[in-house]
């Protein structure tokens, strides 16, 4: 089985969080993820939006561009204005060879507002979920129809954050799915047997790992998803709670073959990106190992 591993820039620069932002050009960001051993990273801000520029960025620092992400507004948006805004983003996956577009729902979030305490996370009604689903599907097909996938990152303070959401969701759509460990933990969902019951529908992995010391002490009456970030509760694999061996396991048992990404984000004063990487690479490559995949180099 082959695997390909990548990073997300939010180790360099929090577009959530300017205090969490390293001064780091794009360049220096991607030069250092090479460096440690990743041959892919995620699309950020700093980025540019135009293929002719990003092109030559990419090949420069021997590196593809893995994914990106899409703030969508389907829970309670039209889904043509949806269409019209990941048009441009569409086009630009399209020409760097990009292998997938990432989801992420952002109405009625609150994971990005440091006002609202983790405990306030919209809830949707069965009924809701059932529409809502329906309508990310027809979103879904849509932009796979022209010609790049897409797939669902659930994820905390958003409305598909726990397991049986996620379930719900997942029974009334038909999008594919990106499995992400460390937003489970944090929801108090079971990471393997989420990858038992959507294994057939995951195209994208993201390696985040938590702390669950940092998770446990959180007041989630008073404390954001952001207040959570500034703690440490997320890092990259190697360095916090979850067992990636087993979790990378599980995977290959269904034959998952694709792209693993590190997304951590974390001060980076208090947490070097490049020495992260490095943290984050070589456990990856261990339990890639012994699971029995071939990692792209």
């Amino acid at each position: 089985m082959k695997a390909k591993l990548g990073m997300s820039p939010i180790a360099w620069w929090n577009d959530d969080l300017v205090e969490l932002s390293d001064d780091v050009s794009l360049e220096e960001c991607l030069r250092q993820s090479r460096s440690a051993g990743f041959t892919g990273m995620e699309m950020g801000q700093r980025f540019p939006s135009d293929p002719k520029l990003m092109l030559p960025a990419l090949k420069r620092a021997d590196v593809a561009l893995c994914g990106g992400w899409f703030s969508g507004l389907l829970v309670d948006g039209d889904i043509d204005k949806d269409k019209d805004r990941i048009r441009p983003m569409i086009e630009l996956f399209k020409a760097v060879d990009a292998p997938c577009i990432v989801y992420g729902e952002i109405g009625r979030s609150i994971q990005g507002d440091r006002s609202k305490p983790l405990a306030t996370k919209p809830k949707l009604s069965d009924d809701e979920m059932k529409a809502y689903g329906r309508k990310v599907t027809a979103f879904a097909e849509w932009v796979e129809g022209q010609g790049m996938p897409l797939c669902y990152h659930h994820h905390m303070a958003a409305v598909v954050e726990t397991e049986p959401e996620l379930d719900l969701f997942m029974k009334n759509s038909g999008i594919s799915l990106l499995y992400d460990a460390g937003h489970m933990a944090f929801a108090g969902g079971d990471v393997l047997r989420v990858i038992d019951k959507h294994h057939q529908r995951i195209i994208h992995v993201h390696a985040k790992d938590v702390r669950m010391e940092v998770i446990g002490k959180l007041d989630r009456s008073k404390e954001s998803f952001l207040d959570a970030v500034v703690k440490g509760a997320f890092t990259v694999p190697g360095d916090g709670s979850l067992d990636f061996e087993k979790i990378v396991k599980k995977l290959a048992g269904y034959g998952y073959e694709g792209w693993f990404v590190v997304e951590a984000e974390q001060d980076p004063v208090k947490a070097p990106p490049l020495k992260m990487a490095q943290i984050g690479h070589k456990e990856l490559m261990r339990v890639m190992t012994a699971a029995g995949y071939t990692v792209e180099t």
